[in-house]
């Protein structure tokens, strides 16, 4: 019988060995690998291959669990990602389905449940829990109602240039027209007529709105995740 080839990732070091005492115990997992940050666990499932990871959301950043399996599925969509949280109400759980996480485990689970969730994700056979899959729906609702919800607004950046998108994670950033112009080493006309194809998209009069809306969606979480085209 093939073994669950299983990378552990958490910041904890007293985690990490927690969860490698018991499941290596089990005959169908082995244990393959061990990091403490999302960087990491995005370089180890490179290297190693796993067929399951447990990641923690919370690490070098609140969401680091998030964007290392944003990154995670782009290189490797077959791999199954299991989110490790401290409680069952983490305010990042939606986030991390959206991203492509199959389950949660939160840590003061049981044995049987954490051994269960490793291997019904790694067998496919995972249905959310009505719980999970109720706060999904309504937030769904929630975005489809809210013309400023965040898929509308992702929906529009994934519209924008490469150019484009960099002069508006410039402004994100507290950048203004002279210094993204210098930045980028060209005229100040140049970035006003990029703005303007912005604006367009947005629907929206100027770029302190664009800002002010991004800021309102925490647009930071998602802009090294943001697909946009080519210039």
């Amino acid at each position: 019988m093939d073994k669950i080839r299983l990378l552990i990732v958490d910041d904890m070091k007293d985690i990490r060995e927690y969860f490698q005492m018991i499941l290596s115990r089990e005959p169908d997992i082995e244990v393959i690998g061990m990091a403490s940050s999302g960087i990491e666990a995005v370089q180890k499932t490179k290297e190693l291959k796993p067929d399951v990871v447990l990641m923690d959301i919370q690490m070098e950043t609140r969401t680091a669990g998030i964007n290392a399996t944003n990154e995670i599925m782009r290189f490797d969509p077959e791999v199954k990602i299991i989110i490790l949280t401290i409680h069952e109400e983490d305010e990042y759980l939606f986030q991390a389905y959206c991203a492509g996480v199959m389950d949660y485990i939160v840590k003061t689970d049981s044995i049987s449940q954490i051994l269960n969730s490793i291997r019904t994700v790694y067998s496919n056979k995972l249905m959310l829990r009505p719980g999970v899959a109720n706060k999904i729906i309504e937030e769904f609702t929630r975005m489809k109602t809210q013309q400023d919800s965040l898929i509308y607004v992702l929906n529009i950046v994934s519209k924008l240039t490469n150019s484009e998108y960099e002069i508006l994670v410039s402004f994100y950033e507290g950048g203004t027209y002279k210094s993204i112009s210098e930045a980028r080493y060209v005229s100040i006309s140049t970035i006003k007529s990029q703005v303007n194809s912005i604006l367009k998209k947005f629907e929206m009069k100027n770029m302190r709105e664009v800002v002010k809306l991004l800021k309102q969606l925490n647009f930071s979480n998602f802009i090294n995740g943001t697909n946009k085209t080519d210039n």
